[in-house]
């Protein structure tokens, strides 16, 4: 008995060994965030509580006048978002690289996605 394959499977197997390394990443990216039963970045609304995972791309400390803010870009395949921590320098486990989930009140400001002062877990 031979197995046969839908043209579909053919197809995405194609795409994937044609695929450059970011777009592979970002397809891993999406399926372990619908996996993890998180929303797509790219699908947010402003104002919801949204709850999104992904790696962090950027981290960056940023000195203000009144407050010091810790800022990381969340990827997640499907977008990106700017977890933003006021007051704070640093955070142990903040790092470029790391994969984290985070909920908070999904804003924009100055045409950039984000969400300030997050609840976040990091993932191993």
């Amino acid at each position: 008995m031979t197995e046969t394959r839908s043209p579909s499977w053919l197809s995405r197997t194609l795409q994937r060994l044609a695929a450059d390394d970011q777009t592979i990443d970002a397809q891993e990216l999406r399926a372990e965030s619908a996996s993890a039963g998180c929303e797509p970045l790219g699908s947010c609304q402003k104002g919801a509580v949204v709850t999104v995972t992904g790696r962090l791309k950027s981290v960056v400390y940023t000195p203000r006048e009144t407050v010091p803010t810790l800022e990381a870009e969340l990827f997640d395949g499907s977008g990106s978002v700017t977890l933003v921590w006021l007051g704070r320098r640093r955070i142990p486990g903040i790092e470029p690289g790391r994969s984290l989930t985070a909920r908070g009140r999904f804003a924009a400001f100055d045409g950039k996605r984000v969400i300030y002062n997050p609840w976040y877990e990091l993932c191993s």
